[in-house]
């Protein structure tokens, strides 16, 4: 008979679902870092190019068209281009950050040496990245404000709406990064999947001017959802209405959470 007692041994590893603090302050660290080097260049397209594009359709199509129901049209191209911007501020560093520091940089390998589960790293980056668009993706909307727009209490909603809207795509993106072969395949995802939401969401005309299957269609379209809480909060709150926009919102990035970290997971460990 042994007079060695056995000992329990725990394991210092959390559980796989718990994030810590200390993981999500390090990947944005990181994240702040690489900011500094580049913060102009990517601010610039972020916010100038969502920018441009309001001014050119507002203007261009506002020509034609003064009134979209009981909004100046330069008022309803203004609110929905900030759903446009959430878009494109998290859903493209999204995909190919994602593949380049999975694929050419290996820097997600690195950073999984380090006391950091594979679902720390995504909600680490992509919080980042949408903290970052909740700040570019206002910028249309002091641009429509600078050309007439009355500001008005329930816009302080906006950078949290858009920080919903850009955690869904920008883990959208991420997932993507994950299921292509090579990162030419972002071409077929940009035009299959991106320009449709982008062009789907009432941002430039009301979705009830569609085709009746198109417009049920749009109702999956997160962007819609981000759009309608945006012009909500600008031109009037509807609690009821926004509740459901906003859960949709919720659930969508919940979904894109669980598949952007499961394709992650079986990318890095397998």
């Amino acid at each position: 008979m042994s007079l060695v007692e056995p000992v329990e041994t725990t394991s210092a590893t959390p559980p796989r679902h718990r994030i810590e603090l200390a993981a999500l302050q390090g990947t944005w660290r990181h994240e702040i870092a690489l900011f500094r080097r580049y913060w102009r260049s990517q601010s610039f397209a972020s916010m100038f190019e969502p920018t441009f594009m309001m001014l050119a359709f507002g203007y261009g199509f506002g020509s034609l068209m003064a009134m979209v129901g009981d909004y100046r049209y330069l008022d309803f191209v203004g609110t929905g281009m900030v759903g446009t911007a959430a878009l494109f501020t998290s859903v493209f560093p999204g995909m190919f950050n994602g593949y380049i520091r999975r694929v050419f940089q290996h820097t997600y390998d690195a950073m999984l040496a380090t006391p950091l589960d594979v679902h720390e790293l995504v909600t680490g980056e992509v919080t980042w990245i949408a903290a970052k668009s909740s700040v570019y993706g206002c910028a249309p909307l002091f641009v429509a404000m600078a050309f007439g727009l009355d500001p008005s209490p329930g816009m302080l909603l906006v950078p949290l709406i858009v920080f919903v809207t850009a955690l869904g795509f920008g883990l959208l993106g991420m997932w993507t990064s994950t299921i292509v072969p090579s990162i030419n395949s972002f071409d077929y995802v940009i035009t299959g999947v991106v320009t449709p939401l982008f062009l789907v969401a009432g941002t430039f005309f009301p979705i009830s001017a569609l085709p009746g299957w198109v417009h049920v269609a749009a109702q999956f379209n997160p962007l819609l959802h981000c759009v309608e809480l945006v012009r909500h909060a600008v031109f009037g709150v509807r609690p009821l209405a926004d509740a459901g926009h906003f859960g949709v919102l919720l659930l969508f990035a919940a979904l894109m959470w669980v598949l952007a970290v499961r394709g992650m997971r079986r990318r890095l460990i397998g």
